[in-house]
């Protein structure tokens, strides 16, 4: 499966990234096991934590998906088999983005991932109240010592997102080499200025939320199929808006004349979209990332793209 470059750093990542924000939640720590050794034998090679994962859930603290991911590299001894992001700044432990938090945030994140180094560590949201050249220099200074190869940003708009660009290079210290925003058939936010700087600086984007909290798996048709899922209640403005009903009208159809899922085809859509590197998908089973995989062996044609584009606009 061919790699695809992220930014200037070096990091090659597949086609297709897996989202950790299960791990230690909705999948058990035996259960996220089997899907990451499934997700590295199926020629995939990169895993998305951040440390404020699972923090918002009842009786957890935060941490769970990076320990899990931590027990598991120890436990098969793959670390060079794996490309390991995560992120800092979101969690209430280790808020915001000045240089100490920064530090103890790695230090931390390092300790539960059990490993001597981060591949991508992402700032998980913007931090207006600390001044870009202090985040930058101590990411810097993280890379310089061997502690975190690359650095990116994610949920930052395309105004601050490009003033932290400019003055890495004019202060010659790391650049945010990738971007991580919410990109799916029905969210296409992040295209115009902000994708457009990402092309022109070669900042490799890495979307979430590819298939909008389940909506675009097709497994919600009716206000009863809301009713079943907690996330219901977020999606019902898509099932009941025409664009919505469009979108999964043409996810349908494509998946029809390719025999593949729903799901598939929309994350096959992002792989396909210009400046996307890879879409983050997250699974609480072996079978369920079986699919999300095959969408990485879809290839859609230029007409079955342009019908769910069209849908989609």
């Amino acid at each position: 499966m061919q790699k695809r470059a992220l930014g200037l750093s070096g990091l090659s990542i597949a086609p297709l990234m897996l989202g950790g924000n299960v791990f230690g939640w909705t999948a058990d720590e035996a259960a996220s096991h089997r899907i990451l050794d499934a997700f590295i034998d199926g020629g995939f090679n990169a895993v998305d934590s951040a440390d404020v994962y699972s923090a918002w859930v009842p009786g957890h603290i935060g941490g769970e998906s990076e320990a899990v991911i931590g027990r598991w590299l120890k436990a098969r001894g793959r670390r060079d088999d794996v490309v390991i992001a995560t992120k800092v700044g979101m969690w209430p432990v280790h808020p915001g983005l000045s240089a100490r938090n920064i530090e103890a945030a790695c230090e931390d994140s390092l300790r539960r991932l059990q490993t001597d180094y981060i591949d991508l560590y992402q700032s998980h949201r913007d931090d207006a109240e600390t001044a870009q050249e202090e985040t930058a220099e101590a990411f810097d200074r993280l890379v310089k010592a061997g502690k975190v190869r690359a650095i990116g940003a994610s949920n930052f708009d395309a105004a601050r997102l490009g003033s932290a660009l400019s003055l890495s290079r004019d202060k010659g210290l790391i650049r945010y080499d990738s971007l991580q925003p919410a990109y799916n058939l029905l969210d296409r936010s992040v295209e115009g200025p902000l994708l457009d700087l990402c092309i022109s600086r070669n900042v490799g984007v890495i979307s979430y939320y590819g298939l909008a909290s389940g909506f675009l798996t097709g497994k919600y048709r009716s206000e009863a199929d809301l009713a079943k899922s907690p996330r219901g209640g977020g999606l019902k403005k898509h099932l009941t808006s025409d664009r919505g009903r469009a979108v999964l009208d043409a996810l349908d159809l494509v998946a029809k004349e390719t025999g593949g899922t729903a799901a598939q085809v929309a994350l096959a859509w992002i792989m396909a979209r210009p400046g996307l590197t890879a879409p983050i998908a997250s699974a609480t089973s072996v079978e369920q990332l079986a699919e999300l995989m095959g969408a990485a062996r879809m290839d859609l044609s230029v007409a079955q793209m342009a019908t769910l584009t069209r849908a989609s606009d």
